[in-house]
């Protein structure tokens, strides 16, 4: 293993306070962290793990001014429901913070100011644009009109998210605040900027040749990228009137640019839980700093954050830095603003005690080199399969026929065979390689090592048929169950990084502290004679009805999203008033309905108007299931002139809606009515 550092400092990137924390969130980042640092406990060694909640920045402002709320209303809505589910979710933060809080601004104020009397700042003054009836200069995401490249409409100040193109503000053809609607105009403003540019040749020192060979390729492979194409000064302060106010005169109505603010985050937090010590874990270069994040913050963690720690000269750098890709959910890219996205709390509320299934398939299927996949018949698979078929299955027989056998007591280790000395000898290889895999942040392949041990437990017991044997051998026996049990308390501390709660449980099961990491390679761990606790499952089955019943939630959420993308057809000529008068609307009671017969289509109803029962012929058999329909009311058009269908007379036209998939819906009243009512 690697040469152990004096102490760790580990990062997760700070979920942004404007929604709650999907499946990809975990995948990327903070499952991986918290992997790791188990890990490192269970090595005892000393790590804090830090996080916060980013709540600074345009899309919180928008979101506020869109509920009627105030930003920190929203901050404190959404910190609440990430902390929670985080907690819930068993990832071990020494400290979760938030960005608003008090200490935080006096780190982040410091710090700004630090590098202002080093004059580590270029100040410039630009044209940026401003809202006039509004009274402030526009962040870009307050800015929209047309995209110059694809021709959208509604293209945001920052980016296109139709084409995807990056932009800047007075790039939109015919801008428009989205705080009036009115068109803004250019005024200059004094801004503060870290001259990246300056720091290119220590860059390309510190990561290009310092990191080429221990930083992941994804990461290494953007970072060279940006350096190559040449680095330009980045603005630390905007207009805007959330966030932490910009801490020299001359700098009113101006705060901290949330990228700055963000990152000393991860400082201020560490101060604000370990007040007396934190300057160790940021300052002392005994300490090893870890940040994880996804693919989309390795500028700003890579670059950014470390010329911004170079500048102030206190500080120790990243060590590494183990981005993620992405990971996709069904085929398409996680979606907030689609609410395409399989949410944590939610997850947590549909399947209660069931967190370490997630950990388990998001880890087994982590995107740690390219973009994956998350499908919830994938997530069906491998818990039914491999956490129940593979793992449970083991740790379940070894410990139901111990219990059966031998009074749930651990038997005597007789004289070892050639089978059980093997297995010996492989399980003292498992802790080594998996930490191994660990601290080189293979993730995946340390998990899949794990199962592997789990493998040789139920392999030797399938040699051994210990069920069998007890009717022959007795003692025998004994000791195929006191090998199987060594193996089962093995696992309880190789599990704990990744599945915690049943690590726990296993624990309790066997009557057995969590060990530690080394002791996993022993073969004695339980000594004959231990009593254990009753057998109980570690897993239990899904269902095929439970994961369609999550299918169906994505399938309700991507018709939703057609009918709101989907274009409404124009408006047809105008009618003058007489005409429309004519029509005679009334809302009437389906009767009776089935199908026309050799038409696919059709469906011949009778419906009550209170005038009379008539016939209507419709072409809605597609849509509707015939006895589904009956006793419906429906509004009706009643002097449409009859017209023969498939030889039946058709009286009237029902009135209907088409989804934007084609399916219909009937226009009905909002309560009960007389039938034969005007629709007016």
């Amino acid at each position: 293993m690697n040469t152990l550092p004096k102490r760790y400092t580990v990062t997760a990137a700070l979920p942004y306070a404007n929604g709650p924390v999907h499946i990809g969130h975990l995948a990327g980042v903070y499952l991986p962290a918290d992997i790791y640092v188990r890990y490192l406990r269970a090595q005892n060694r000393d790590v804090k793990f830090i996080c916060g909640s980013d709540e600074h920045g345009v899309p919180i402002t928008i979101r506020a001014q869109k509920e009627g709320i105030t930003p920190q209303q929203v901050v404190d809505k959404y910190h609440a429901i990430i902390r929670d589910s985080f907690q819930d979710f068993n990832v071990s933060f020494d400290v979760y913070s938030r960005t608003s809080s008090a200490t935080h601004a006096e780190v982040s104020s410091e710090f700004f100011k630090k590098l202002y009397a080093d004059n580590k700042f270029i100040e410039q003054t630009t044209q940026q644009l401003y809202d006039e009836q509004a009274g402030q200069f526009l962040a870009d995401r307050y800015v929209v009109g047309t995209c110059p490249n694809c021709g959208n409409e509604n293209a945001y100040g920052d980016q296109c998210e139709r084409c995807g193109s990056s932009l800047s503000p007075t790039e939109l053809i015919s801008p428009r605040s989205m705080l009036s609607g009115n068109t803004p105009v250019l005024r200059e403003t004094k801004h503060w900027f870290l001259p990246l540019d300056q720091y290119e040749p220590w860059l390309r020192e510190w990561i290009v040749e310092g990191h080429k060979n221990d930083w992941k390729t994804n990461v290494y492979g953007q970072c060279k990228s940006w350096i190559d194409q040449g680095l330009h000064a980045r603005a630390v302060t905007r207009d805007l009137d959330w966030g932490v106010p910009v801490p020299v005169p001359g700098a009113e109505g101006k705060v901290l640019y949330v990228w700055f603010d963000a990152p000393i985050g991860y400082i201020s937090a560490t101060k604000e839980g370990f007040p007396d010590e934190w300057e160790k874990y940021w300052k002392d270069p005994e300490t090893k700093l870890v940040h994880f994040i996804g693919k989309d913050n390795i500028v700003f963690h890579c670059i950014i954050f470390p010329v911004m720690l170079k500048a102030h000269g206190e500080y120790i750098l990243p060590d590494n830095v183990p981005a993620n890709e992405f990971l996709n959910l069904e085929g398409d890219k996680i979606s907030t603003s689609r609410n395409w996205a399989v949410w944590l709390h939610e997850y947590l509320q549909d399947f209660p005690g069931q967190a370490d299934v997630l950990r388990y398939v998001l880890c087994a299927n982590a995107p740690e080199t390219k973009d994956n996949d998350f499908t919830w018949k994938d997530f069906q698979a491998r818990n039914n399969n491999e956490l129940v078929a593979t793992l449970g299955n083991f740790v379940n027989r070894a410990a139901v026929l111990t219990q059966k056998f031998f009074e749930g007591k651990v038997p005597e280790r007789g004289e070892l065979t050639e089978i059980d000395e093997e297995v010996f000898r492989q399980l003292a290889e498992f802790p080594a390689r998996i930490g191994d895999l660990i601290e080189n942040y293979r993730f995946r392949d340390a998990l899949a090592e794990l199962m592997n041990l789990a493998r040789l437990g139920n392999k030797y017991l399938a040699e051994t048929e210990p069920w069998k044997l007890i009717k022959t051998d007795a003692a025998r026996t004994g000791t195929v169950l006191h090998v199987a049990l060594q193996v089962t308390a093995a696992l309880v501390p190789l599990l704990t990084p990744f599945l915690p709660e049943s690590a726990a449980k296993l624990a309790a099961m066997l009557n057995f502290g969590p060990g530690d990491w080394q002791s996993a390679a022993r073969a004695e761990q339980l000594p004959a004679g231990h009593q254990l606790q009753e057998p109980e499952l570690l897993f239990a089955k899904i269902d095929d009805a439970v994961v369609q019943a999550q299918v169906q939630k994505l399938l309700d959420t991507k018709q939703a999203n057609a009918l709101a993308t989907t274009p409404v057809t124009a408006t047809k000529e105008n009618v003058s008033f007489d005409d429309f008068g004519k029509m005679d609307l009334r809302v009437g009671t389906i009767i009776a309905a089935e199908k026309v017969a050799k038409t696919k289509k059709l469906l011949k109803l009778t419906i009550d108007t209170g005038l009379d029962q008539r016939t209507i012929v419709s072409g809605i058999a597609e849509s509707f299931i015939p006895e589904a329909l009956i006793g419906q009311q429906a509004m009706v058009l009643l002097n449409l002139a009859p017209r023969e269908i498939k030889g039946i007379e058709s009286q009237g036209m029902l009135l209907l809606a088409e989804n934007a998939d084609g399916t219909l819906a009937l226009m009905q009243p909002g309560s009960a009515v007389r039938n034969g009512s005007s629709v007016l």
